[in-house]
């Protein structure tokens, strides 16, 4: 006799998703979203000087001015800290964390930039460990020697809980490059639409250098965004500001 039941199959709820998948596409939606109390929306990375100077005053500069961000500055050098220090987490030991961590710390061309990348590290970790904390953490924190900037952040709390690298970096880009065009929206000003279409102009270049950084090593670490450090660096005598960087 064929038997029935009123429970959902798991496959089929979760579209053929394995568990492990849907754990850590959740947990990543979740630590990466706008909405994850890291202070984000407070820094603009030097977006606000940019603007005032006149080098961003629309969707194209905008976009323009992001992509050099990813490509050859910030953005990519991040993400190459990320893929290192989560490779590194997921060694018996932690072998090279440390060094790592203190070369991440070190790489930021400003004091505002210090100042952003690792109050965000220090509350991404927090809260993530508040709420799914994980065995090998506080091993892995321990391991860092010192402060811990925010794409170091992210990569050892992905390898604590064993999420893949890949969609790790790809999260992380999207989210940072979602908070520079809320920065952007905010001060140019731009509109919703606008904003979603850099958003979306912009996603063969998070593809592209997700993709770089994981298989970059710390010899391939450099930044070409002069302009974009020197607007970091003008901030901190900024007049008026809405940002903190």
């Amino acid at each position: 006799m064929l038997m029935t039941t009123n429970e959902p199959d798991p496959a089929a709820v979760r579209g053929g998703m394995a568990e492990d998948e849907a754990v850590a596409l959740y947990r990543l939606m979740t630590w990466l979203s706008p909405s994850f109390p890291v202070g984000a929306f407070a820094y603009s990375s030097g977006i606000e000087w940019a603007v005032e100077a006149g080098d961003i005053t629309d969707a194209a500069s905008l976009r323009g001015w992001l992509a050099a961000m990813l490509t050859d500055g910030s953005g990519f050098c991040d993400a190459v800290f990320l893929a290192q220090s989560h490779r590194a987490a997921s060694e018996p030991g932690y072998a090279g964390l440390k060094e790592i961590a203190e070369l991440a710390a070190a790489f930021v061309p400003s004091r505002e930039r210090q100042l952003e990348t690792t109050t965000q590290g220090r509350a991404f970790i927090e809260i993530a460990r508040a709420a799914w904390n994980s065995s090998g953490l506080g091993a892995m924190i321990a391991a860092c020697g010192g402060p811990v900037v925010y794409p170091v952040a992210v990569g050892i709390v992905s390898a604590a809980h064993g999420i893949r690298l890949a969609p790790s970096l790809h999260a992380f880009l999207h989210a940072v490059l979602s908070n520079w065009i809320s920065a952007g929206s905010r001060l140019i000003p731009l509109g919703q639409t606008d904003s979603q279409r850099v958003l979306a102009d912009l996603e063969p270049v998070v593809a592209a250098t997700a993709a770089r950084a994981n298989a970059a090593s710390l010899d391939d670490l450099g930044s070409a965004t002069f302009r974009a450090d020197l607007a970091s660096l003008r901030h901190e005598t900024q007049y008026t500001r809405l940002f903190r960087s």
